[in-house]
């Protein structure tokens, strides 16, 4: 929610303040105390409130009061911090200025004494071609100069001085101000504290009073019947699991998003011939999310036994509900939309294990819940093919009667705009089956799908969809909500969306947890929540981009806008567009929009998101996060103080001036250069809050920091990226021991640094390096040493590299997950590994290794391997035959291999083959023509593995 996010944004920026290196500001010790206990206490509200107005239209009248008194400490002490760095940056600017004045004076005295004593040198020229004589007068020349300049310089220093002294009045008045604005809110929020604790005690107060009506159930005869496409493989496997030979009581989970099926499922399951005959008592009951034992135990107890007992204790009627189960023969009870294991600990006593062959099935949206109740079998549902779902869709507009070939075509566009979700194809279909049968209308649908889905039938598609956003902790509905600014379909990349949420600051703190941790986790709560969807894994196993199915992207966006979180750009802004606080351009907006929009827009934005067009931001000081698909190439940039977030492309000829210092906050700094490679200020080293500094495919020099700024460690920065010719010496890697992530290159042979790849064993919680050598640098290879913490390596060196050497060392790495290597070659034209080297090795690439010949593998090594990339091998003969062993392996991704080489890996699949009766894992050869056999695994030329 909006204002959880701002009350969290506000701790932050005090916590920020009170620890950093070198604050801005300073807050009075008294309101820092103040405003902590009251930004604590509302957070602790917020987590535990629940609005009457959630299923409305209108925001929370509470909740944004809350969120605006946030926004308005955030203004305060923003605009204070604005005007103490703008009054920093005046008085350098002034005090460069008087220099300049007396450098000034000094060249007038200089050039009038200059031009006096040239005239003289004439005159004595005159009388001593006559015999005369003229006295010298340099001395008398010097003491003018002397007597000017003092002149000079005190005026200067004069005007200097005077500006000083009305500065400090100025931050005098500043100072004041500050205090007393930053009182007035504080005093606002006390009033607003109150008022929450009036509404807690309210609403403790009325749960005591309907505690005993809460738990809106539902039983078996009131669940209306749904039609099920698709999902016949699951159900037959749901049946085996079932009715199988396993005699012991086991829960099956079945899980998956809103909307997906997962009760239809059960419900064809619960009402099956086969299960009725198999299982002598069948209950079914709906928990929801505002579970209630004793009424769900109830409910049981009447379906299984008849029972309509209302005045017995929660304990009595468990009790009963036992005894009942024990007298009777194996039962089946369906435990419809559990939200929380907690619900089940406390039930779980009542449903004996007869070790009869009793079953519970459990229907859930969160996939770690699954993990929690069981660990074996359980059902994850996944979305419906393009088969499926044109199946679905005919058979709830047309029912049993043939699809008119008019409409054919534009219905397979409906289909595909519902992304294989079964509710957005059921609603749609209903409200087809009612409507007019013409293309015209039709039409209509395509262009309006998603509005149409969360209109009709609001009573349930709605619902169905926002219980996933209302039962979601107060900390995760912010990372929720701010989904909806990225475009439908968009695949978001995983590392940005992370440093994002970073930077806005709504994530709330763990302590001993960095926020790349937490963010971590909330996104794996959210994916676990099946409300962000995996699109992509990384070759470790990690998510590198995920995306959201259109309904709740949806969803994400009503909210947000709903509750003001951030504005769309040509969107209706009922508050007016002044109020906002994040901006998002979208794609193909015209600069004449945005710049219309921004002239009546005030500065207090903090967020710009963007897709092609670049604002002009010299007037929003308060920004934080800058994202632009194309980067930002204007110098003011830099004078923006609050910027935790920016991409820049700087233009031919511009540097990164040393006043990016007063970025005080800064967290990621992106850059891209156009023209010749530039060189990074050398002031980045003073900014000891940056955690990802990334300069581009050109690449950055970073000049070495210097004595002057020995005292500051960047104990903060995680990531950096595209150094070039990094000089790694003591002086350097004490300042950056935290580093996690390093990608350097060397282009060039710097004697006095070639040994500086030695200090890399320093970095004791680097986990990923990427190394590439230019063909006149592979010296420094030479003297390379590692930390025992790598997990990620990847290097690039010339072809006159020997590998051997390099490879012994990189195979000794305890942790070491991903390695690819690019070039080197192999002096004997052998590569051995041998039993214990890379224990912990999931993904291995060899591009360009073209001497390598022979691979041999002895004992039990690559224990973990799981993927496999060969490339421009032409010398390798074949495979070794160890390669079948590994059981851990997926694929194995050829790439212009020799022909005897792939002839080798075809009889290793055939011979595993035989033995197990499946491929043994995947082949990709991309080097021939048409698509070979393997066996029943085939090797496409046009098939990428990730």
């Amino acid at each position: 929610m909006a204002a959880y996010a701002a009350l969290v944004s506000v701790m932050h920026i005090i916590d920020t303040i009170e620890h950093h290196h070198s604050p801005p500001i300073s807050i009075h010790k008294q309101q820092v105390e103040s405003l902590t206990q009251i930004l604590t206490f509302l957070q602790e509200f917020l987590e535990g409130y629940k609005s009457p107005v959630a299923d409305g239209d209108e925001s929370d009248p509470l909740e944004m009061r809350i969120a605006d008194l946030a926004y308005a400490a955030e203004d305060v002490i923003e605009s204070h911090i604005v005007n103490k760095l703008q009054l920093s940056r005046s008085k350098e600017a002034k005090i460069d200025t008087a220099y300049i004045a007396e450098d000034a004076v000094e060249s007038h005295i200089v050039d009038k004494v200059q031009l006096r004593r040239s005239k003289e040198a004439k005159i004595s020229c005159f009388f001593n071609c006559f015999g005369g004589s003229k006295n010298d007068s340099s001395n008398h020349d010097d003491e003018h100069i002397n007597l000017y300049q003092d002149h000079g310089k005190k005026e200067a220093m004069e005007t200097a001085a005077a500006a000083d002294e009305g500065d400090a009045v100025g931050e005098d008045v500043s100072c004041i101000d500050f205090y007393e604005d930053l009182q007035q809110v504080i005093e606002e929020m006390n009033v607003i504290k109150k008022k929450a604790m009036e509404t807690a005690a309210e609403a403790q107060l009325q749960r005591k009073v309907s505690s005993t009506h809460a738990g809106s159930l539902t039983s078996s005869s009131n669940v209306k019947e749904s039609m099920m496409v698709g999902f016949d493989d699951v159900q037959l496997q749901l049946l085996d699991w079932l009715t199988g030979g396993n005699r012991n009581r086991q829960i099956i989970p079945i899980t998956g998003m809103s909307g997906i099926g997962k009760t239809t499922l059960a419900r064809h399951i619960f009402e099956h011939a086969l299960v009725k005959e198999h299982f002598d008592i069948r209950a079914w009951t709906t928990i929801s999310q505002t579970y209630n034992v004793r009424e769900t135990l109830r409910q049981v107890l009447h379906q299984v036994s008849g029972d309509l007992r209302s005045d017995l204790s929660e304990e009595d009627l468990g009790v009963k509900l036992r005894k009942y189960l024990l007298s009777r023969s194996k039962y089946l009870i369906i435990l419809d939309d559990m939200w929380s294991v907690e619900v089940w600990k406390k039930m779980m006593v009542f449903f004996p294990d007869k070790n009869d062959g009793s079953r519970i099935v459990v229907t859930t949206r969160l996939s770690n819940l699954a993990t929690e109740l069981t660990n074996s079998n359980s059902i994850g549902m996944r979305f419906l093919d393009d088969v499926c779902s044109w199946s679905l869709f005919s058979k709830t507009v047309f029912g049993d009667e043939g699809f008119p070939l008019q409409l054919e075509k534009i219905g397979k566009k409906i289909v595909g705009k519902c992304k294989g979700l079964p509710l957005s194809i059921a609603v749609i279909g209903g409200l087809l089956a009612k409507s007019e049968l013409t293309p015209e209308y039709w039409e209509h649908i395509v262009e309006n799908i998603s509005s149409i889905v969360n209109s009709e039938n609001d009573e349930y598609c709605l619902r169905v969809l926002k219980l996933s956003y209302d039962h979601l902790p107060a900390y995760l509905k912010p990372c929720f909500l701010y989904m909806g600014m990225f475009g439908e379909d968009e695949e978001i990349r995983v590392a940005e969306l992370m440093r994002l949420w970073v930077s806005e600051g709504f994530l709330k703190p763990i302590i001993n947890k960095s926020s790349k941790t937490i963010a971590k986790e909330y996104l794996k709560e959210l994916v676990d929540r099946n409300l962000i969807l995996v699109h992509e894994l990384g070759a470790v196993g990690n998510i590198k981009y995920c995306k959201m199915h259109d309904l709740v992207r949806d969803l994400s966006f009503q909210e947000g806008e709903k509750q003001r979180f951030y504005y769309v750009l040509g969107q209706h802004c009922p508050r007016g567009i002044n109020s906002q606080r994040r901006i998002v351009i979208p794609k193909s907006t015209s600069d004449k929009t945005v710049r219309d929009a921004l002239e009546t827009m005030s500065s207090r934005a903090r967020s710009f998101i963007s897709g092609d067009t670049v604002p002009e931001l010299l007037d929003f000081g308060f920004l934080r996060t800058y994202k632009h698909s194309r980067g930002y190439s204007k110098e003011n940039v830099f004078q923006l103080v609050n910027l935790r977030y920016i991409t820049v492309k700087l233009d031919e000829g511009f540097q990164i001036p040393s006043s990016i210092s007063l970025l005080w906050n800064l967290h990621t700094l992106i850059v891209s250069s156009l023209g010749r490679v530039k060189t990074a200020a050398v002031e980045i080293w003073k900014m000891h809050q940056l955690k990802h500094v990334e300069f581009g495919y050109r690449g950055m020099y970073l000049p070495d920091p210097g004595s002057g700024h020995s005292d500051v460690m960047m104990e903060n920065l995680e990531t950096l990226k595209g150094v070039l010719d990094f000089n790694l010496n003591e002086e350097v890697v004490k300042r950056i021991l935290n580093i996690k992530k390093l990608y350097i290159r060397y282009q060039d042979e710097i004697m006095d640094r070639v040994k500086c790849l030695s200090y890399l064993q320093c970095l004791s919680k680097l986990e990923s390096l990427r190394c590439d050598i230019g063909y006149r640098c592979d010296e420094y290879l030479q003297s390379i040493s590692f930390p025992r913490s790598l997990k990620k390596l990847c290097l690039r060196c010339g072809k006159l590299f020997h590998l051997e050497e390099i490879l012994e060392k990189i195979g000794s790495l305890p942790l070491l997950e991903k390695l690819r290597l690019f070039g080197g070659q192999f002096a004997t034209g052998r590569w051995e590994i041998v039993e214990g080297q890379f224990p912990s090795l999931k993904y291995l690439s060899l591009l360009g290794c073209e001497d390598m010949e022979c691979w041999t593998l002895e004992g039990s090594c690559l224990p973990r391997l799981q993927q496999l990339h060969l490339g421009y091998m032409e010398s390798m003969e074949e495979f070794p035959s160890e390669i079948g062993e590994i059981p851990t392996l997926k694929s194995i991704h050829l790439e212009y291999c020799s022909e005897s080489m792939v002839v080798s890996l075809k009889k290793i699949v055939e011979e595993q083959e035989e033995l197990q009766g499946d491929p043994p894992f995947h082949v990709v050869n991309q080097r021939q023509p048409r698509t070979a056999e393997f066996g029943n695994s085939q090797l496409s030329c046009c098939q990428r593995v990730v």
